[in-house]
């Protein structure tokens, strides 16, 4: 998650009045932090990333107002046309169709400031872009264009510019497989024909989205006018992304203009600030929160959080959602702003009044039994997340990607799938400490899931167990033998055949099956040594073997 880094003198600048030190490191966690580090001069921060307008010191500050009494209830953002449109190539449909913008003018900007925006704009492409993938930002010196602007499908070999951070002119293939950008993230966009690209009338170049900026376009202490371009697959949260930043922007004193957004078919005037309005019951609040509540006490609350909130009824607040705020989605969600606008730390806890007898789980005990067997044997049990990413799970294993259980709003780029094997989990350990002694003996027993269109839930839940020894001779007679010690231990009988798998070395993989009164069904799966070049995709320097299997009743 992101962690925001800045220092008191900054932020009591942001914040438009001097805040106690020690004030300031109580009231972070209360509106939702976590304090990674501070000291004299500086704090760090994190936060969840359901909460990505808070990536910016303006938009912490904006809610720290609110919690001083500084300034509460809904932010009023006022925009004002600029007259300039942006239009937008037909042929972009297929490639990266979609596009928001807007111009802020009248911003000051030092050096913290401009750390600050490169840092947000970051942020934002790993939580709300998916590195890039679903948005993209540009945020550009406005005073060196001319408008109108041109979003357009262009051909690489016949378009040049000079990228950022550099200072020759280079075509867009160039730049896409030279430039230091370009080679993280061509894999977005060297598929298509052509490229998408962003020009003013003159036909400067602002950007190469989802690539890199210009070098023209370059934002510097002297910026006053800013360009703030928005691209991407999902329209949604392109539109979600510059209503973050542009009224982040605002919050710093900029006045936000709107640009027409051209397409074929329709022209959509962007950014669009309106607020939403949500109602939110009091006893519903009360019975989740556990606290007595009262309705113009509430509106209190959420106006401390800067949410607008009015009393409809003895037992009803409509409240009004600002247009950065893209983590309220339910009632649920005002119910836990009431919360941090009454203070969390003030809700005592309670002990729930009932009592439960515990009896073992019987498929609890059987995986106690694969565990003191596999520690028997000389290995350390590891626990992974269940949530791992397409990379770690396909590319890494070398394996071909097929139908998965995808998170819908994954909190990371990292973790945006439940895990099919529980063998990428072992690799991503080892990779983790292989500064630590060999040889390494580890295992893990737990749930992967399966897309299964026959089970009520559509998902299918496996359990699996995995090991992975590494050292410098571990090799198939190694793994056999583990394999076949494990087998006996829980009293079933054996039975392997060749198997080919992507991740092991041809010919060096073995499918086994076991079956015995011990298990009810059979327990199937696979080892052998892990291939050289899966080893190198998770920068191991010496041989792997695994094996993992699953029980089937």
């Amino acid at each position: 998650m992101p962690v925001i880094n800045f220092s008191y003198e900054y932020f009591n600048k942001v914040l438009g009045e001097e805040i106690p030190r020690k004030k300031l490191i109580e009231l972070l966690p209360m509106i939702g932090s976590d304090i990674e580090h501070y000291d004299d001069e500086n704090v760090k921060v994190e936060f969840f990333p359901n909460r990505p307008d808070y990536y910016s010191v303006d938009g912490i500050a904006r809610t720290v107002r609110g919690f001083l009494g500084i300034e509460t209830g809904l932010p009023d953002y006022k925009t004002s046309k600029s007259g300039y449109s942006m239009t937008v190539d037909p042929e972009l449909e297929l490639i990266r169709p979609f596009t928001s913008c807007c111009i802020v003018e009248g911003i000051f900007i030092d050096e913290d400031g401009l750390k600050d925006i490169m840092d947000f704009q970051e942020d934002l492409h790993w939580v709300l872009g998916r590195d890039r993938k679903k948005v993209a930002i540009g945020i550009h010196n406005l005073d060196v264009l001319t408008p109108p602007f041109n979003y357009i499908a262009a051909e690489p070999k016949e378009n040049s510019f000079i990228a950022l951070e550099t200072t020759e002119e280079q075509n867009l293939d160039d730049i896409l497989f030279n430039h230091k950008k370009g080679k993280k993230y061509s894999h977005l966009i060297e598929k298509f024909d052509k490229y998408p690209l962003i020009k003013d009338s003159k036909g400067n170049v602002l950007s190469m989205p989802p690539i890199i900026n210009g070098e023209l376009t370059k934002l510097t202490e002297n910026s006053v006018n800013v360009l703030i371009d928005v691209t991407g697959t999902d329209e949604r949260a392109v539109n979600f992304a510059l209503n973050i930043i542009a009224t982040s922007f605002a919050e710093a004193g900029g006045k936000i203009k709107t640009i027409d957004m051209v397409y074929k078919d329709r022209t959509v005037e962007t950014p669009d600030l309106s607020s939403k309005t949500m109602n939110v019951n009091i006893k519903t609040a009360e019975k989740i929160l556990g606290v007595d509540l009262d309705v113009n006490a509430v509106v209190k609350m959420l106006e401390r959080v800067r949410l607008g909130a009015k009393v409809l009824d003895s037992e009803t607040v409509a409240c009004e959602v600002p247009a950065y705020r893209i983590d309220i989605l339910h009632e649920v969600d005002i119910i836990e702003n009431i919360a941090i606008g009454h203070c969390i730390k003030k809700i005592e806890p309670e002990l729930p009044e009932i009592s439960t007898i515990a009896y073992p789980d019987n498929a609890r005990l059987f995986e106690n039994r694969v565990r003191e067997i596999m520690i028997g044997m000389g290995f350390y049990e590891v626990m992974s997340l269940m949530l791992t990413s397409e990379d770690e799970h396909y590319k890494n294993l070398r394996l071909d990607e097929d139908d998965h259980v995808m998170v819908s709003q994954p909190i990371s780029q990292d973790r945006t799938m439940i895990r099919k094997s529980l063998i990428n989990g072992l690799m991503e350990f080892l990779e983790d400490n292989k500064h630590e002694e060999l040889p390494q003996k580890i295992f893990e027993v737990g749930d992967v899931a399966y897309i299964d269109e026959a089970a009520e839930t559509g998902t299918k839940i496996i359990k699996k167990i995995a090991c992975a020894v590494t050292h410098s001779t571990a090799n198939f007679t190694e793994i056999k033998s583990i394999t076949d010690a494990f087998i006996l231990n829980l009293g079933l009988k054996m039975e392997i055949e060749t198997f080919d798998h992507p991740a092991f070395i041809r010919g060096r993989c073995a499918r086994v099956e076991a079956t015995g009164e011990a298990v009810e069904g059979s327990v199937v799966g696979y080892f052998g040594e892990v291939d050289p070049e899966v080893i190198t995709n998770f920068e191991l320097e010496y041989p792997v073997v695994a094996f993992e299997m699953e029980f089937k009743s």
